[in-house]
């Protein structure tokens, strides 16, 4: 009963998470290991226990898809998927070990690029003009990370619009939501089929994350973009601190 109170408690956070901001997964990983479950056992059994939450998610934001820097929704939705397969696939290969050293510098960047976005933006855009070849590649390298790891990809998705010049943060939580679950689809199928899936407690923080994700998105429409810019960045860099911590402490 205790893990089981954990689990679901954790899949109703990361899931709410996901849909504020991203970042779900260093609530859910955690809380799997927790219970007894091996890294990579718990990272994938994370992968598609999260990822119904990102359905409803994206379904509570349906009325505020927008194309990302003129480059349409459809574009980026493709890159994301077809980078998510490379990365599970790699996932599948290799062992994960050299890259969780390099998690907390991952973090702390994307941290610092959300938190200073528009700074760095307005500033870069004096110099270069991003072109949509640009957006639909570093969209691609995007996918490979959530479909190998997927620890804050949406921080990182929305860190990269920022810096691009996109400040709108509704705009972004609903394109976000969809665009993680599209570089997750074909992890999901791939960890599903041939991957060491915990099933009980998938399922149990599964249904947790779906309600999770519905509860956060809504909650997030109500706010106003300057809050969620402050909120987002306190939790980025929160749990940047705590990925250093355990690294080298």
């Amino acid at each position: 009963m205790h893990g089981i109170l954990i689990v679901s408690l954790a899949g109703l956070i990361a899931g709410a998470m996901n849909a504020a901001a991203g970042g779900g997964s260093f609530v859910s990983v955690p809380a799997l290991i927790y219970v007894g479950i091996p890294s990579v056992s718990a990272n994938m059994s994370s992968t598609i226990a999260l990822y119904p939450g990102s359905l409803t998610s994206a379904w509570a934001y349906r009325g505020n898809f927008h194309a990302i820097l003129n480059v349409s929704v459809k574009a980026m939705f493709l890159a994301a998927l077809s980078g998510g397969f490379a990365g599970a696939v790699l996932l599948l290969l290799t062992p994960s070990s050299a890259f969780d050293k390099i998690i907390p510098w991952l973090l702390l960047l994307g941290s610092l690029a959300f938190a200073l976005g528009p700074w760095l933006g307005a500033r870069l855009r004096k110099y270069y003009r991003p072109n949509t070849a640009f957006l639909i590649a570093a969209q691609f390298l995007l996918g490979v990370y959530g479909g190998y790891f997927g620890g804050a990809v949406g921080i990182m998705m929305m860190a990269v619009w920022s810096v691009l010049g996109l400040t709108d943060i509704r705009a972004m939580n609903a394109v976000k939501v969809v665009l993680v679950a599209a570089a997750n689809t074909i992890a999901v199928l791939c960890f599903a089929v041939v991957g060491s899936v915990a099933w009980p407690e998938t399922l149990i923080m599964l249904l947790a994350a779906a309600l999770g994700g519905y509860a956060g998105a809504h909650l997030t429409l109500r706010l106003d973009g300057p809050r969620i810019r402050i909120g987002i960045s306190l939790i980025n860099f929160l749990i940047t601190a705590v990925f250093f911590y355990i690294r080298f402490f």
